[in-house]
C-alpha cells in the first residue's frame, strides 16, 4: 500500500463537541493508519500551548499547529513563529485610533497584553482561560514579536478596520475578530519536507471554515458530513459525521487500513 500522509483537524473532526472528547471510532482509526505504515498528524489553528494538551493526551508525535506555524515532529517542537510583526502593529494602531478595544499575545500563551480595559468593557472576558496584563504604559512596538491579536470590532462594523485583511483572521464571536496565523496548508508543506511526504499523497480531514486554506488542489481533501457548506463543495469526498465514524469510514471506503 503507498504512504499517505494524513492530517486531521481537531474540533469537529476528531472530537465530539458535546463532550470535547476524541470520537472513539475516529481513535481506532488513528491507531490502525498507523499500523499501516502511514503517516498521521494533527493540523490544527489552536496555539501550540493549547494543543500540547490534547497531542500529548492521545500520543500524536506529529503536529501542525498555531494555524500553520508551528510544526511538532516526531515528538519535538521543531518552530514556532509569530504573526508578521510590521502587519500586526499597523492593525493594532488602526483599531486604536478606531477607539477599539485590543489584546495582544506576545508569546505562544495563554497571557494577553491591553493598556486599559477597553476591551473588557466592549465585549466582556473571554471565554476561555486567559491571563489579562493591563498596563497603561504597554506598546507592542516595544516589544520583537506579536503572536494573536484579539480586538473588540462588531461584524457590523470590520469594514471600518481596512487594514484587516492583510492578516490572516478569524470570527468565531460576532463581538471580536481574532488575527493569527491562518495558513494550514502552509504548515502541512512544511511538515512534508521534515516528513519526506509529498503533496499527492496528503489527505486532510477537516469541518470548519478556517480548514478552507487547508483544501488544496493537490491533497486528497474529506470533509466531515457535519462540515459548512464551503468546505463540503471543496472536497474530494464528503463522509459521515464525525460522531458517526465518518473518519473512520471514510477510512475502510478507501482502503487504507
Amino acid at each position: 500500500m503507498e504512504k499517505k500522509y494524513f492530517f486531521f483537524d481537531i474540533d469537529g473532526t476528531l472530537t465530539d463537541f458535546a463532550t470535547n472528547q476524541i470520537v472513539p471510532s475516529a481513535e481506532q482509526a488513528i491507531q490502525k493508519l498507523l499500523e499501516a505504515g502511514h503517516f498521521v498528524s494533527l493540523a490544527t489553528g489552536r496555539a501550540y500551548y493549547k494543543a500540547e494538551l490534547f497531542r500529548s493526551k492521545h500520543n500524536f508525535a506529529n503536529m501542525v499547529c498555531n494555524g500553520g506555524h508551528g510544526i511538532f515532529y516526531d515528538n519535538k517542537l521543531q518552530e514556532n513563529r509569530p504573526i508578521d510583526y510590521e502587519k500586526a502593529l499597523a492593525i493594532y494602531r488602526q483599531a486604536i485610533s478606531l477607539g477599539y478595544g485590543v489584546l495582544v499575545a506576545l508569546d505562544d500563551s495563554q497571557k494577553v497584553y491591553a493598556d486599559s480595559f477597553l476591551f473588557y468593557d466592549q465585549v466582556g472576558q473571554r471565554q476561555e482561560p486567559t491571563t489579562y496584563i493591563i498596563d497603561e504604559t504597554f506598546d507592542p512596538a516595544d516589544y520583537d514579536a506579536i503572536f494573536k491579536m484579539y480586538i473588540s470590532i462588531p461584524s457590523s462594523e470590520e469594514h471600518k478596520l481596512t487594514l484587516k485583511d492583510t492578516l490572516g483572521n478569524l470570527r468565531f464571536k460576532p463581538e471580536y475578530i481574532i488575527f493569527q496565523p491562518d495558513e494550514k496548508k502552509e504548515g502541512i508543506l512544511r511538515m512534508l519536507e521534515y516528513a519526506g511526504g509529498t503533496p499527492e499523497n496528503v489527505v486532510v480531514f477537516g469541518d470548519d471554515y478556517n480548514d478552507l486554506c487547508m483544501f488544496d488542489e493537490n491533497f486528497f481533501c474529506v470533509a466531515m458530513g457535519n462540515a459548512c457548506d464551503a468546505l463540503k463543495e471543496k472536497a474530494d469526498y464528503i463522509t459521515d459525521k464525525n460522531v458517526e465514524d465518518g473518519i473512520y469510514n471514510a477510512c475502510v471506503k478507501h482502503g487504507w487500513f
